[in-house]
């Protein structure tokens, strides 16, 4: 098993669930890393209410079956995360054409999912180019009645932004690979990760993190 499954009562692919993939390129590190740091902070900010926001992850060439790394696991650990029972998988179509919001790690990610089709592209960004874009947005014009409709307004006003809102270098909006590094490597990608995801989350739930 991957993780939690479709609540109760939502349906896939309905109105009433917004989802979230993360994207890299083994599906074994980084995007395994974004994935169980996000829904531990979604589930920190709205408990059982993070059951309308779900957070999946795969892989360019994603190690089909394979368990995440074992220093990515232990750094969710650190961070309070839970890194049980992912398995890595192969990005597929349907995962785009389900997904309302694509992160990846990197610009080239970014393209490989927009060269897909599917209309992904005003609903696909790296990480860091998606939290850049989420701090410049004032928060109060996003919608209160629901935290589907809240982070649909989110993704809809991030790529309003897009064009006119540029980054200092293109290296900025990636996440390096830490693939057969050693965990002190893993650590401070994962502080990135989580640094990119927190504001975020923030803006997702209209909650900030607790000091």
């Amino acid at each position: 098993m991957r993780g939690p499954d479709v609540p109760p009562g939502v349906p896939g692919q309905g109105r009433d669930l917004f989802r979230v993939l993360h994207v890299c390129t083994g599906n074994v590190c980084r995007s395994p890393m974004a994935e169980r740091l996000m829904r531990h902070g979604l589930a920190g900010r709205l408990g059982d209410g993070a059951a309308g926001i779900l957070v999946e992850s795969a892989g360019t060439w994603g190690h089909e079956g394979a368990p995440m790394e074992a220093h990515a696991a232990a750094v969710l650990a650190e961070y309070g995360a839970d890194p049980a029972g992912f398995t890595g998988r192969e990005l597929l179509d349907d995962h785009v054409i389900d997904a309302d919001l694509v992160l990846t790690a990197t610009r080239d990610h970014r393209a490989q999912v927009i060269a897909m089709g599917h209309d992904a592209g005003l609903r696909t960004f790296t990480l860091k180019e998606f939290t850049r874009l989420v701090r410049a947005i004032d928060q109060a014009t996003l919608p209160e009645d629901g935290v589907t409709e809240r982070a649909r307004a989110l993704v809809r006003a991030a790529a309003a932004l897009r064009g006119w809102l540029l980054a200092s270098t293109p290296d900025a909006d990636e996440v390096n690979d830490p693939y057969g590094a050693p965990i002190t490597y893993f650590r401070s990608i994962g502080e990135e990760i989580q640094l990119a995801l927190d504001p975020v989350v923030t803006a997702l739930t209209g909650i900030p993190a607790a000091v």
